[in-house]
This record gives structure tokens, sequence and C-alpha cells, in this order.
């Protein structure tokens, strides 16, 4: 097999160590195989840099496993050809494994072309999807935060959830407050119900009426000041995107005509993607990277059920989350798709199918700078039509007689032929 880098590195990357094997090739000669073991800290990882400087190494190769290998990524970005690779996406032979002969193994592929990179957007692009994740993770600390006072609030019977939609609202907190302080009576804190919740004072004084021990107080007290902190953490940090997203506006424009994505979750989507998606070659590509792809497995001309790959989490959720939004729209193309998969596939997957689609109309908004056109809710009907004619005229047939039919839909017995 003809080779394609004439001198390449492959690094096998772990907490502590880097091992490297640069791969020489000189003329019709045997390729040359240098081993040499490297630190981890930023002294170490410059002096890497060098050494495969001076050995005029252009092309890297590195498993993107865990995060011990965005350090080294970030040290030679922008002097050498770098592939972030899948592990999944190459075995080695079966027999003796070590670090040295896997960093021989890429470097292997990497000389033969047979690697495929991961997509890896731009540094900016990288600090603002590590800014977005954060955020993400705090929206999930405080929903956990959340979850944790009801169930206190409900193991000592205080029932407030059974008479407010929303607990956490401003008349749920301030009522909050007053049982974690433990000094007004039940009925004084139901009074601070506002808007249409005072038409449910009497049910909220039932609910009230518990006797709250101290140590459960203390609980709620420290649980309310970490929900506090969250949702000022939370809003610091969307503040943070927002100025950082300022350059990319008509990006999120165009995100945000997609049935399902607003703001919040335009701002998400772009930070893990970016504007440029030209490592992917169609839409159908950055739809099976996100993960939202049925699986596929094909043998002996037959297809068998087969798993979707994992792909990246973090946007596959956002996805799945614009997706529920967009099934909620009425008159819709997505909403009439979902209900038509569900009552076949069950709802996780017809959820699913129209997350694939979304991703899809992502990358084709973002590629073609044209904003998403909905289809319609009678697209379906309209593109099969005549069979659906067909099928309907069956089962009405199956169902009554013409002249039932007719009489239903009040045109009258059908008249017999005159003579002429």
């Amino acid at each position: 097999m003809e080779s394609i880098h004439s001198c390449c590195c492959g690094l096998d990357v772990h907490q502590s160590t880097v091992v490297a094997c640069l791969v020489t090739e000189e003329g019709k000669a045997k390729p040359r195989k240098v081993t040499r073991t490297f630190g981890t800290v930023r002294q170490e990882l410059e002096q890497l840099r060098a050494w495969l400087r001076d050995n005029h190494a252009t092309a890297v190769a590195m498993e993107g496993t865990g995060v011990y290998w965005r350090p080294v990524y970030g040290i030679l970005e922008g002097e050498f050809d770098l592939h972030v690779v899948n592990a999944r996406h190459f075995r080695n032979v079966p027999g003796r494994k070590t670090d040295v002969t896997d960093a021989e193994w890429l470097a292997t592929l990497l000389r033969m072309g047979l690697l495929r990179k991961s997509f890896i957007p731009s540094k900016e692009i990288r600090a603002l999807r590590d800014l977005s994740r954060y955020r993400r993770t705090l929206v999930q600390s405080e929903t956990a935060e959340k979850n944790r006072i009801l169930k206190l609030l409900e193991t000592s019977a205080v029932k407030l959830a059974s008479f407010m939609s929303d607990v956490f609202g401003r008349s749920g907190m301030a009522m909050l407050r007053a049982i974690a302080d433990g000094v007004l009576p039940s009925a004084q804190i139901a009074r601070m119900a506002r808007g249409k919740l005072r038409q449910k004072i009497g049910q909220l004084e039932l609910a009230l009426d518990v006797l709250v021990d101290e140590h459960v107080r203390l609980m709620l007290r420290d649980s309310l000041a970490r929900l506090d902190r969250l949702t000022d953490d939370i809003a610091r940090y969307e503040g943070v995107l927002e100025e950082r997203v300022v350059p990319y506006e008509q990006n999120l424009a165009m995100l945000c005509t997609i049935d399902g994505i607003q703001r919040k979750a335009a701002i998400e989507i772009f930070a893990e993607i970016g504007p440029d998606l030209s490592s992917f070659p169609s839409d159908a590509n950055f739809a099976a990277w996100t993960g939202t792809c049925p699986g596929q497995h094909q043998s002996a001309g037959k297809s068998k059920d087969a798993r979707r790959r994992r792909g990246n989490p973090f946007l596959q959720s956002i996805l799945v989350e614009a997706a529920l939004a967009a099934t909620r729209k009425k008159d819709t193309y997505l909403r009439d798709k979902f209900h038509r998969l569900r009552v076949r596939r069950g709802a996780m997957r017809a959820l699913f199918a129209i997350a694939h689609k979304l991703a899809r109309a992502v990358y084709r908004v973002l590629t073609t700078g044209h904003p998403y056109r909905d289809l319609g809710a009678n697209y379906l009907d309209n593109k099969h039509k005549t069979d659906l004619v067909r099928h309907l005229v069956d089962r009405l047939k199956r169902l009554a007689t013409i002249e039932e039919i007719s009489a239903r839909l009040g045109f009258g017995p059908p008249s017999a032929p005159t003579l002429a």
C-alpha cells in the first residue's frame, strides 16, 4: 500500500505521559521508527513539539479519549496536520498491547492514510462550547436541587406541589423561605400567594398546616441558598455567552427559524459546531455525527436491527429537546411526521426521527444561509395523494355500502337512471 505521509507520528496520550512513535520513510528503504516518552506538563509538551519540528514531521495522530488529548492538541495546533481519531474506529491486531505498540499502530495507519479525523472546531468555538456546556451543567444542578427540595417537602408532608403548578415561582419561593425561617404561621404563609393562586388560599393553608422539624428547616435553608447561587451563576454565564455570540448573530438567526429551536437552544447548538461545517460532506454525514441516525446493519441482503451510534451526547440531547418542542407546534410538517411515526414505531423512536430531521435542517441553514421553510402539515398527504385516496376508499367500502355512505353524507339515495 502506498504511503501518504513520509514523516508522521502517533501519540498514545495518558494523564502523565505521552508515548510518541515517529515513522520516517526514506526512499525504498524500510520505514524507520523512533519512540520517545514525554511528560504532560507544558514544558515537556513543548519539548515534544520541538522534537517533532526538528524531525520534520508533517502529521500527528492521537486518540480522542477522555480530556487528556486536549492539552496536547493545544500545544501542537497550527504547526502539524493533527488527527484526533475515535478509538472505536480502529482496532489493533490481537496480541500484546503496550503503549509503544499503540503509538506504532497509530503512526502506521496515519502513514497509509487510513485514519479519519474527528470534528474539532476552532479555538474560539471550543471556548464557547466549554462555557455553554458548563452553563448546561449548572442548569442540571439547579434542577437536581429543586428535586431535592420537593422531596424534602413531601417527606415533611408539606403538600405545596399538590396545589401549585410551579413551587419555585414568585409565590412558591416566598413560601419556601418563610417555611425555612419557621416564624410565620401557616395561614399567614398561605396569604403570600399572588395572582390566580390566591383563589387557593384555603387549600394552601391546609397544605402548610404541618409541624416542620428544625433539621428540615436547616436543610431547606441550605438548599435554597444553593439554589440562589446556581440561579446567579446561570444568569452570569448566559450573559457571557450573549457577549461572545455577537459576531455570529446571523448564524443564530438562521437557527432560530427552525421549528423547536429558540435562542438559548440556538446558542447551545452553535457552540457545539460553530459556523464552519465543511468537515461534513453532506447533511446526512452531519446527522450521523450527531448520533440521531438509526443504526444500520445489513448482511446477505437483509437489514437487521442495529443500535444508533453514540455521536455527540451534548448536541444530541439539545436536538431531542428541540424536537419535543417542535412536535407541539400545530400545523407543521414535523408535528404531522411525529404522530405518524409514533403510531408505528413508538414515541421515543419518533422523537429521535424528528431530532434527525432537525440535525439535517441545522446543517442546511448554516451552510446555505437560507432560513428554514416548513413543508406544511399536508405535505405527506399531498405527496402520496393517489395512494391515500385509494386507501380511504377501500376502508369506506369495508365499513359501509355506497347507499349508506351517500345517506350519511347527505346526498340521499342514488337516483335510478332514466331512459331517453
